[in-house]
């Protein structure tokens, strides 16, 4: 009898040091958790939101795969990080989609985890972008205010990492914590992008320009390399609101703007400038490298097959172009004047091209002051 008690107390010692064990495994899950929520809703961008899920996520869960899907009908989330150049179509683990018809489907319009095997036949979209497929999964919902961002989803190699059978508290307040730095950061994004975007043609506006011609600036003098300026401006342009109407016009320069930024790279500037002016501004592109860009984009604008009401509408551009190429020198000059003499330069020229005929490329060459330095603020 005595040993059958002794033996009790041992099994029920080992229960109670195996409870305290999982409470102090909770308790410390929970803090990491709660750290884990604090930092992200600290985040200021989408691309840091982006990243911190992708890659804390892993660490605090100890997973093998995670990935995030975005509801991106309208290309507005793609824009965003094309905005701020990052390169999200060849980012491991992250997928944008347009349809949403695919997360009703996977969730039922229940808005609840799924939890179990992988199946590739339904899960495969999920987990594209990564060099293996996991062996177990967790796809849960991103929602706010009934409408869903997308969804974030984990990975094992372990089959019995996610069992069917188990809980989704844990993960639905994750997700859900998800969702409010998503649509927190989606909002202000979109306030971000309508004060610095022409509304009209997409493009950065005058005030983004402003803005980011001192950094460009700045970051040629560290880098040690030229940046140019491009100034262009849409021949007769009042002529086609006169005789077809201010709509054709807004339809001219929508598609005038859209044609000079595909022949821009992603991490140039292009901003309307006023009317029917546009400025580019071409980091690490000296006076021949700028030269070809400017006469790419005048050639592929004069190509163009503008229409509105069955009528064809010709239009071509006239451009200036001055270039800054940092040298070794003694002269300071702050970066705010010397963006003034940039795009003055780059002004003068277009105002030659167009007394020289339009339709054509002029190039100012080096501003005068070309060798002296900006002073920069930020430390090399």
């Amino acid at each position: 009898m005595e040993q059958d008690l002794t033996t009790d107390l041992c099994v029920l010692q080992r229960h109670l040091d195996g409870m305290l064990d999982r409470v102090q495994q909770n308790s410390l899950t929970l803090k990491r958790l709660q750290s884990f929520e604090m930092r992200m809703l600290g985040v200021n961008s989408l691309v840091e939101l982006i990243e911190f899920i992708l890659e804390e996520s892993k660490t605090l869960f100890d997973l093998d795969i995670v990935s995030l899907t975005l509801l991106d009908p309208k290309n507005e989330v793609a824009d965003y990080l094309s905005g701020d150049h990052y390169r999200y179509a060849t980012r491991p683990g992250l997928l944008l989609l347009k349809d949403e018809q695919i997360f009703k489907t996977l969730f039922m319009f229940s808005g609840r985890p799924l939890l179990g095997a992988y199946q590739p036949a339904s899960h495969q979209c999920f987990f594209a972008s990564l060099p293996s497929p996991p062996a177990s999964v967790v796809l849960a919902p991103v929602i706010r205010r009934g409408r869903f961002l997308g969804s974030v989803n984990f990975g094992s190699l372990k089959p019995e990492r996610f069992l069917h059978s188990m809980g989704t508290d844990f993960i639905e307040h994750l997700a859900s914590v998800i969702g409010v730095c998503l649509e927190n950061i989606l909002n202000f994004e979109t306030m971000r992008r309508t004060s610095l975007v022409d509304p009209l043609t997409g493009v950065n506006n005058r005030r983004f320009l402003e803005q980011r011609i001192e950094e460009e600036l700045d970051r040629s003098v560290r880098n040690r390399e030229a940046l140019s300026c491009l100034f262009l401006d849409i021949d007769f342009f009042k002529r086609i609101n006169d005789g077809h109407g201010h709509q054709a016009g807004d339809h001219v320069l929508v598609t005038v703007a859209g044609s000079i930024k595909k022949q821009l790279r992603s991490n140039d500037v292009l901003a309307r400038y006023g009317g029917e002016e546009f400025v580019a501004l071409l980091s690490q592109s000296d006076e021949n490298i700028s030269a070809d860009v400017a006469e790419r984009i005048r050639a592929t604008v004069e190509r163009l097959r503008i229409t509105v009401d069955e009528r064809g509408i010709p239009a071509t551009l006239s451009i200036g172009i001055a270039t800054f190429k940092p040298e070794q020198s003694s002269g300071r000059k702050a970066a705010a004047e010397l963006a003034k003499e940039l795009i003055q330069a780059a002004d003068e020229a277009l105002y030659r091209a167009k007394n020289n005929g339009r339709n054509r490329v002029e190039n100012h060459g080096l501003i005068d002051d070309a060798a002296a330095a900006v002073t920069v603020a930020v430390q090399s």
